[in-house]
């Protein structure tokens, strides 16, 4: 177990540094970690010599921004190239003592080594972010994000929680929500983690597997993660609604570390809790240009790992689409703030109009309970392009009748139509039709034969 926390309010003193003793850690740091690099890492050395990279001439974060960007491809093909690890990792095979995987819903997996050194880093990381989620030391822990196949969700979040003195009950969401609620009736934890559908799923089952609502079973906070949409005000909503307790987002990736951005009780977007032990850039995904993380900003976020000895990634694109939500805070941490609205990959451009899944699935979820809120884009063409109206499948809820599913279905049209500027065809299918989440994320697109 860390350390006690620093105070009542944050895990580390870092969260609420200024932003110029940030950066004066991150530039130290950086060089460090890219002198590191060019000794250890096979794959960052030929990277620089192609790309007439001298690192010793980059000494600040500022620097970084001549540098190349790090894909995920390319990870893929060193894996390919150099088993088991690939041509990445940075530290002898010895002193690998754990390897992740990621749960490869988008292609193979990323596998992961892990020195001792970069297991406490992911323990520090994610213990900021789940300390501000609102769980804390004493605490038991009901685990519902898959432990199987080596999912960055499974052991590495029981390894978060030992470290900050929690007690994980490490059950699974592949256990099913029956035993999942039998032991959460039996050993009332106060805290639950999770995706949002799957854990909104899990207490929709409770009154008929343990006979009580969720909110009577003891859950004080939750933290929520791995799929966009925790942050989105009708989830939120509903899952405290149902459980009787907070529920804030997190957010992170096999291939940084497995938490590094925690939502505070301010409930308005994650922190960047760790300057420290990353640096966090925020990039227009179709120029590749910085983009400033003032409030209402978008882009693409874009990670360099500092104090990382076994895969340590430079410039490494995530993909994922943020909106920043702030800069300031009423809690005291001085890291900004974002909500994840998607990723650029999953992005559909429809009549020339960028759209992300979880902005839909939000407009429908508001029309509860007149739909349950489960719904899918049935993606009827190749890519992410159309200049048909997209087809989306809602689930209404039981006891409508013709008439007000006529009325239902033109409101879903009317309501996506007007705030996303998207012309959409909805098909209306009762309770139940669409497959519930287990533990992998809710993919909200569907690809059909077009």
């Amino acid at each position: 177990m860390a350390s006690a926390p620093f105070s009542a309010h944050y895990w580390s003193a870092v969260e609420a540094i200024s932003p110029k003793d940030a950066r004066a850690v991150q530039n130290e740091r950086l060089q460090e970690q890219l002198a590191y690099l060019a000794a250890h890492s096979a794959f960052y050395r030929t990277k620089f010599a192609e790309h007439g990279v001298d690192v010793t001439k980059v000494r600040t974060v500022e620097d970084l921004a001549d540098l190349p960007f790090t894909e995920k491809q390319e990870l893929r093909d060193s894996l390919v190239a150099a088993p088991p690890l690939g041509n990445h990792v940075a530290a002898d095979h010895a002193d690998i003592v754990q390897i992740q995987a990621s749960s490869g819903t988008t292609g193979s997996p990323s596998y992961v080594g892990l020195t001792r050194s970069d297991i406490d880093v992911w323990c520090e990381l994610g213990a900021r972010a789940l300390y501000a989620n609102g769980f804390r030391p004493g605490d038991r822990l009901l685990h519902g994000f898959g432990m199987s196949k080596g999912f960055v969700g499974g052991i590495p979040v029981v390894q978060m929680a030992q470290y900050m003195g929690i007690v994980d009950i490490p059950i699974g969401a592949e256990a099913g929500a029956d035993r999942l609620l039998r032991v959460q009736a039996d050993q009332r934890p106060s805290a639950l983690i999770g995706t949002p559908n799957f854990l909104a799923h899990l207490a929709e089952q409770a009154p008929s597997i343990v006979g009580l609502p969720a909110h009577e079973l003891g859950v004080r906070a939750i933290s929520v993660g791995g799929e966009p949409g925790g942050g989105l005000p009708a989830v939120r909503n509903k899952l405290e609604t149902l459980w009787g307790a907070t529920s804030r987002e997190m957010l992170g990736g096999t291939d940084i570390a497995c938490i590094y951005w925690g939502e505070c009780e301010a409930g308005d977007g994650m922190h960047f809790l760790s300057p420290d032990l990353m640096i966090a850039e925020l990039i227009d995904p179709d120029t590749d240009e910085l983009i400033e993380p003032v409030e209402g900003a978008q882009g693409e976020l874009v990670y360099t790992a500092l104090r990382r000895q076994a895969s340590p990634l430079l410039r490494f694109r995530t993909r994922d689409h943020v909106v920043v939500t702030g800069t300031d805070c009423a809690c005291g941490r001085t890291g900004y703030k974002v909500r994840c609205i998607g990723r650029t990959d999953d992005m559909l451009i429809v009549r020339g109009i960028n759209l992300f899944p979880s902005a839909v699935k939000q407009l429908v979820s508001e029309l509860a309970p007149a739909t349950t809120g489960e719904m899918r884009i049935r993606a009827d063409f190749e890519g992410h392009s159309t200049q048909r109206p997209l087809p989306l499948v809602v689930e209404h809820a039981d006891g409508l009748t013709a008439e007000q599913q006529s009325e239902l279905r033109t409101a879903i049209e009317q309501r996506v139509r007007s705030a996303l500027n998207v012309k959409t065809v909805v098909d209306l299918v009762p309770d139940g039709t669409l497959k519930r989440p287990d533990h992998v994320k809710v993919v909200l697109i569907e690809r059909v034969n077009s």
